[in-house]
């Protein structure tokens, strides 16, 4: 029988972990930025819709080989948190180190909207951050490495010019420069919630990294395949108490884990890769997923089932290699940990906690946060806060219905099982509590006892001081972090968008001083990029970031070209014997 259950290790003592994380310093430090040679490669593998489902975190349903070896010579992390329960405002907060709300980021996918959300007339468009805010990757390649992503974006932007060496199908580290270190993002589309949807085709997920280019419509040939399933013909599936014991639900369950074993096997891909390469033992090797699980009452929704996800860190050498961490950890703290494990110092806009590495903080998380507002067509704003056993939620619209009928989401059949269910008054009280026509205006559950989050604490005495203390945590959180979910989305378009029209970022002006040539933008926080015109004829090459003057030779061309963040780009300004 399948189980499910909280992993914890009281066990680990502070101070062993003080001397490990003091040796792991030693291994990843080296006293100069630029100088490379000591810091480590960092490859990220990142599931879609994916909560607690594999046996590294205590679902025995399926077998993942590949995951499991990773948590084996690795460190299983078992309180990581998203901040969203759907990935384009969590890909937000992971890629710029800053929390949604606080960008104005919260709002799903503003940059394709669903049809029925272009229905009630909200336009596409890009949110705008702060100037200061780069992506992660732009401050890693400022810093020498190669950087890539393969290949899912949905940053609530478009990526900046000069945030990634390749963005594509075919990124990869082996493109790379001999010996230049990289960091490598591989997403794994295969578990995502549409890959539950019937007609069951395989998802644009290859099972090669990467494809050859120059093949043509690649896509071509996966697009219409029916999906093998994976799962064994009697496999035994366990219903979370929320979703009704039925045929149609199971079969959507069986589908998700045969989708876990085809994300393991690409795992286990990018790993025999590494070894083939020789580098896996001087990589920083993290698997995690962006939000919660792919089902009903998962995805989109702040109880843990949809912000909750697994985390495994295999370090070099095997390093701290079968430890469990217990700490609360965020989204939010991905970027500046990221670029603590290779000794870059933190932008002071960062606004999450470093876990690792050099700058790693001497404080352990109490809380985390995470937010839920507009998802496609529907308008709502739910606040959560946890620590590490309570969760508090704010519910600013009550008398607005916990399920919204997303059409994306009555897709999946497990979902107009539910409906139909729910209208023949065949689901128990669990099963019914996510249709019911009002909200309460606040809601607490003791995650250890009640680890779905079924039962209502808000109004017991027993747990006043509880709940005093986490909303006073919550609307503190939200003033520090300047939350912008009760500014109307259309306000929130003129402030990113005067007169809802994208503004462009200025020309990039070029002077040659001596034997150098200085570039600069006057649109405050712009990232410029530039090309040798006679070298970079690929054009997947992409923009070189430009951080120092460059060193000119007659009869050299160089483009220069400017981007700021939410903006459209420059126009191309080459430099030649001309200017």
């Amino acid at each position: 029988m399948t189980k499910f259950f909280l992993l914890i290790n009281p066990h680990i003592m502070n101070t062993i972990k003080s001397s490990i994380l003091l040796l792991l310093g030693l291994i990843i430090s080296c006293s100069d930025e630029k100088n490379l040679a000591n810091r480590p490669n960092i490859v990220w593998l990142v599931a879609e819709d994916l909560g607690l489902y594999i046996p590294p975190f205590g679902d025995s349903t399926i077998v993942t080989p590949n995951l499991s070896r990773l948590a084996d010579e690795g460190v299983r992390y078992t309180n990581v948190y998203s901040v969203s329960g759907v990935c384009s405002p969590s890909r937000a907060s992971i890629v710029t180190g800053m929390y949604p709300t606080s960008i104005g980021a919260h709002h799903m996918r503003t940059l394709s909207q669903q049809p029925a959300a272009k229905k009630k007339g909200l336009i596409n468009y890009e949110v705008v951050p702060p100037p200061q805010v780069k992506m992660v990757s732009q401050i890693l390649r400022e810093n020498g490495y190669y950087c890539t992503n393969n290949k899912k974006e949905d940053y609530q932007f478009y990526k900046s010019i000069t945030a990634w060496d390749e963005s594509s199908i075919f990124a990869h580290w082996r493109n790379r420069a001999n010996d230049q270190n990289f960091y490598s993002i591989f997403n794994f589309g295969v578990t995502h919630e549409s890959n539950l949807w019937d007609p069951w085709y395989r998802h644009f997920d290859l099972d090669t990294f990467p494809p050859e280019r120059g093949i043509g419509k690649w896509w071509e040939q996966f697009a219409n395949i029916e999906k093998p399933l994976y799962t064994p013909d009697n496999i035994q599936i366990s219903v979370p108490p929320y979703l009704p014991n039925s045929d149609i639900v199971k079969r959507d369950m069986k589908r998700m884990y045969s989708n876990i074993i085809e994300m393991d096997n690409k795992v286990g891909l990018i790993l025999k890769q590494l070894e083939e390469d020789n580098l896996l033992e001087s990589t920083i090797v993290v698997f995690y997923t962006d939000h919660g699980g792919p089902l009903p009452r998962e995805k989109r929704l702040l109880y843990d089932s949809g912000i909750r996800v697994p985390m495994i860190i295999r370090y070099p050498n095997q390093f701290r290699a079968g430890e469990i961490d217990e700490r609360l950890i965020s989204f939010v703290d991905f970027a500046p940990t990221l670029l603590s494990m290779v000794n870059i110092s933190i932008p002071e806009y960062h606004q999450g906690q470093v876990f690792e590495g050099k700058y790693k903080s001497n404080k352990q998380r109490q809380y985390i946060h995470a937010a839920a507002d507009r998802f496609d067509e529907h308008y709502d704003m739910i606040r959560a806060v946890r620590d590490n056993r309570y969760k508090y939620l704010k519910n600013f619209n009550p008398e607005k219905p916990y399920y919204l009928p997303l059409e994306y989401r009555e897709k999946m059949d497990s979902m107009q099982e539910l409906i139909r269910m729910n209208q023949d008054g065949q689901l128990d009280n669990f099963q019914s509590q996510w249709f019911r026509n009002k909200k309460p205006i606040e809601e607490l559950f003791d995650t250890y006892l009640d680890p779905h989050e079924l039962h209502n604490l808000a109004d017991d005495p027993k747990y006043k001081d509880k709940l005093y203390e986490l909303r006073n945590e919550c609307l503190k959180w939200m003033k520090g972090v300047d939350d912008k979910g009760h500014i109307p989305e259309e306000e929130l378009i003129k402030s990113f968008w005067p007169n809802k029209i994208q503004p462009t970022t200025r020309d990039p002006i070029i002077n040659k001083v001596g034997d150098n040539l200085v570039a600069s933008c006057q649109t405050e926080g712009a990232n410029i990029g530039f090309k040798f015109s006679q070298q970079d004829t690929i054009s997947w090459k992409g923009w070189r970031p430009y951080t120092n003057p460059i060193a000119y030779k007659e009869g050299i061309e160089i483009e220069f070209k400017a981007h700021r963040l939410g903006y459209l780009p420059s126009k191309k300004v080459v430099f030649s014997n001309a200017n």
